[in-house]
């Protein structure tokens, strides 16, 4: 394979992340002969865990096609992460700003100079209750109708277990089973000719998502859903999660301040006991003195 541009900063973090990786995950790769030997490609996968970046980053980057990511644009606003995503070459996405565009403009930039750019087209983890993809946003069928570059489909399964899902607990030992597996390329052929309006959009995305998801099933060895889950009508369960998750840590705080409360009423007692030992040992040994001790 051709070997894409890296920054040093690029080079040193990857130096860094290719050994845990190794370290925390159990491979199991194929399709890789689908990704092109040169030339700008977009890689699209489903999205679980905040570990999906890594596993799909370290299977592009073991394979030559290092990946320009296109990730929210608070993680740049992050103290030191920021700057290294910068640094690394990694393209800011500014939802719902007057910069929105500028991502798929930086995006076509790199794809032109025969970069690989890489996208979760849901944009978040999946809502979907068995964590299959869901309806996704149509800026990859946009970036792929304008650059008509190879569109190559990836299904991931197995990140979740080292980073579960909308969690923080890390689990990296023992090292998890991550199966990556990437498809032949998205056929769009008969949609660059067409205007480029929200029922071709709504097509390029749903045949996107259509090739993950037949990939991801082939992983699981199970049926996916007969659609894809849609937030906006099937709901959000991120905010239940998240209610249950307030509930519990203000059980725990509760459980703490009523611990709290015990130890303070027993260091009390145990003050108390103490003056009260200390008393009468000064009243047995002014006794002991007689009349007038002390004086």
């Amino acid at each position: 394979m051709q070997e894409r541009k890296q920054s040093a900063v690029y080079r040193v973090l990857a130096g860094l992340l290719r050994p845990t990786m190794r370290l925390t995950t159990r491979r199991s790769w194929r399709g890789a002969e689908h990704l092109p030997a040169t030339g700008g490609f977009v890689a699209v996968a489903n999205h679980v865990s905040n570990f999906d970046p890594l596993t799909l980053a370290h299977f592009l980057y073991e394979h030559g096609a290092a990946p320009k990511f296109l990730a929210k644009s608070s993680l740049f606003e992050v103290p030191v992460l920021g700057r290294l995503l910068s640094a690394a070459d990694q393209i800011p996405v500014y939802r719902g700003t007057d910069r929105a565009g500028d991502s798929l403009l930086a995006a076509r930039t790199a794809l032109a100079s025969g970069e690989c750019v890489a996208i979760f087209p849901e944009g978040t983890h999946t809502r979907d209750p068995g964590m299959w993809p869901m309806v996704a946003k149509t800026g990859v069928a946009r970036l792929a109708l304008a650059t008509r570059v190879p569109v190559i489909p990836v299904a991931q399964w197995g990140a979740h277990l080292v980073l579960p899902r909308f969690q923080a607990a890390f689990h990296p030992f023992p090292p998890k089973p991550v199966t990556v597996v990437a498809g032949p390329p998205v056929d769009l052929d008969d949609l660059y000719d067409r205007p480029v309006d929200q029922e071709v959009l709504t097509e390029a995305t749903a045949r996107i998502m259509r090739a993950i998801t037949d990939q991801l099933a082939d992983i699981r060895g199970e049926e996916p859903p007969a659609r894809p889950y849609d937030v906006r009508r099937d709901g959000d369960p991120r905010a239940a999660y998240d209610a249950a998750r307030a509930e519990r840590g203000a059980a725990r705080r509760a459980r703490r301040a009523t611990r709290g409360g015990r130890l303070a009423g027993v260091h009390a007692v145990v003050r108390s006991s103490r003056a009260r030992i200390a008393g009468a040992a000064g009243r047995a040994g002014r006794a002991r003195r007689g009349p007038g001790a002390g004086r």
